[in-house]
């Protein structure tokens, strides 16, 4: 293995531990208020949520991805990023206020839900699709799936080390009350104001890209948005090496969202019906797997995509997540669970990281942003999919047989499925596809 691509190398760059630090001071703050905005509707002792009410929850958390996913790339691609990152932090965190002061009434309405999910969270997009979109800048080639191996990983431990944070406050110190739930909230917002003055210090204007920032006007770029997302889709179809992975990561979503609320249901009405604490706990212990699995997925991946490419570890992922959920997910045994939850967040990390890499390498840049929101837009689309489908056919326990089975095969088919087509575009450019990351 060459040494540039080793962890040492990757952390001995200065820029990269800095953008890092912007990701993680960030994704902590993203634990904390996005755990203080569910809490109140999953665990509430008050309610036991129905499939229906969980995967509106969901929705509420994710769509604004969707829906403000297909404006980031457009202005990553004009706007410096570094203060695109920076101002969408700050808004964040001044936003984080009133959302404060409605959580502390219990006012969980209409006026919560807009202003929590389409304004700080949808903010989000900008931030995370914009440290994706400026990795090649801090980093060379060579190094950039050791880089999105540690970046994202991390980004997800700390997330998840955010969501643990604000549970173990909620129950020891805090309360699983209105008032505690806002206090969680207003402490998301020193994670927003913490990522945004490290990224205004640390870097330039430019430091970040895009190579060439048009002087467009803002009505002009607003105006190029459907234009610019047409042209960042046509690049793409372009680029089968990039396209395939991302539809493949897709359908592993769509397939990880059924899981995702067969798992909630089980845990809130099968394993523990009446006992929101003890389903809270056991399903502390899958998020907790779900963490571990994806901070070994960054060790694991940058070695294998060097020894087998790619796509055959893509591949080889998903045939293992099938085989799992028949193995594991079965019995309906919440210890089998938290191993499967393990196993199969080893193979979503392993993907993204893949997914990433591969737009980053094979877009160009100043269509980088834009291919990256597309990519944002499927991934969370394709989960809210998958809990809806669920919640229309599982039943209200989550202990489903069929469900499994389906599930299961799903996999070993998209496994099948991606390797023929990754396989027939590897014999038609090369090792480049056949050993992603090795360059």
């Amino acid at each position: 293995m060459s040494s540039s691509g080793t962890l040492r190398a990757v952390l001995g760059s200065g820029p990269f531990r800095r953008l890092l630090g912007v990701r993680l001071i960030s994704q902590f703050g993203d634990g904390l208020f996005q755990s203080a905005l569910a809490g109140g509707l999953l665990f509430n002792p008050e309610k036991a949520p129905d499939g229906v009410r969980v995967a509106t929850a969901f929705a509420v958390l994710l769509l604004p991805y969707s829906i403000v996913g297909p404006f980031v790339g457009v202005f990553l691609d004009r706007w410096s990023r570094r203060t695109v990152i920076y101002a969408a932090n700050l808004i964040r965190a001044v936003m984080v206020i009133p959302m404060t002061l409605l959580t502390w009434y219990g006012h969980e309405g209409v006026a919560v839900y807009a202003l929590g999910a389409l304004l700080i969270i949808g903010i989000n997009r900008f931030v995370l699709t914009g440290l994706s979109a400026s990795q090649p800048h801090v980093v060379p080639e060579e190094q950039l799936v050791t880089a999105n191996a540690l970046a994202t990983t991390l980004g997800t431990v700390h997330y998840t080390l955010g969501l643990g944070v604000a549970g173990l406050t909620l129950s020891t110190v805090l309360g699983k009350t209105h008032h505690g739930y806002a206090v969680l909230a207003a402490s998301g917002a020193l994670g927003y104001l913490g990522s945004a003055l490290l990224a205004y210090v640390s870097f330039g204007r430019k430091d970040l890209g895009p190579d060439d920032i048009p002087g467009d006007r803002l009505r002009t770029a607003i105006a190029g948005v459907v234009r610019g997302m047409v042209a960042g889709l046509r690049h793409l179809a372009d680029r089968p090496v990039a396209a395939y992975p991302m539809v493949a990561q897709g359908v592993f979503r769509f397939l990880y969202g059924v899981l995702a609320l067969a798992t909630l249901l089980l845990y809130r009405r099968f394993f523990y019906p009446g006992n929101p604490s003890g389903a809270l706990s056991g399903l502390t212990q899958v998020v907790v797997a779900g963490g571990l699995g994806s901070l070994l997925a960054a060790f694991l991946t940058p070695p294998a995509t060097r020894r087998f490419g790619g796509w055959r570890w893509i591949t080889g992922l998903m045939a293992c997540v099938g085989g799992l959920v028949f193995g594991l997910g079965l019995p309906f045994i919440p210890l089998l669970l938290v191993l499967a939850t393990f196993f199969v967040s080893i193979a979503a990390q392993g993907t993204k990281i893949v997914v990433d890499t591969t737009i980053q390498q094979e877009c160009a840049d100043d269509f980088r942003g834009r291919v990256f929101s597309v990519n944002d837009t499927t991934y969370n689309m394709s989960f809210v999919m998958g809990l809806f489908a669920a919640a229309l056919f599982l039943p209200e326990t989550g202990r489903s047989a069929p469900t499994i089975l389906l599930v299961g095969a799903g996999y070993l088919a998209l496994a099948g499925w991606y390797g023929m087509a990754a396989a027939r575009v590897a014999g038609r450019t090369g090792p480049r596809l056949a050993v992603t990351g090795s360059r």
